[in-house]
């Protein structure tokens, strides 16, 4: 074989390698009724679940709740059908969660309880441009 033939065949398999390995991390939006049941199952895969956290009629967050080192805490979130769930999140309490007004959580039921690795959020509405008045 020519040195350009296995050059090439070793690419293949890189690029081959590469393919497979961001497939296996590539994850679902779900809701937290097919998570559930993905966990059940037996599908440990991590998932994403959209939602936003639990309000009162005048805006207060409710449900969130840290530990006492603040270094994990746990919180309630409606996904897209409205459906409450129990979230707990291992790591501190990122920046503006509060004030978000979307939440995506990804992670995975385990022993019943949906623990995420992370929480990514829609920043607050006050980094949205205002309209122009005329």
């Amino acid at each position: 074989m020519k040195k350009s033939h296995i050059f090439g065949i070793i690419i293949i398999a890189i690029a081959i390698v590469v393919i497979m390995t961001t497939a296996g991390d590539a994850s679902a939006y779900v809701t937290f009724e097919d998570a559930k049941e993905l966990a059940e199952k037996g599908n440990n895969n991590k998932i994403h679940v959209v939602g936003k956290l639990k309000k009162t009629p005048d805006g207060a967050v409710v449900g969130v709740e840290s530990s006492p080192d603040m270094l994990s805490f746990k919180f309630e979130m409606l996904d897209e059908n409205n459906v409450s769930q129990v979230v707990y999140y291992p790591n501190p309490m990122p920046t503006d969660f509060l004030r978000s007004e979307q939440v995506v959580v990804v992670g995975a039921y385990q022993n019943g309880k949906f623990v995420a690795d992370k929480i990514l959020l829609k920043c607050p509405s006050k980094y949205q441009e205002e309209g122009v008045n005329v």
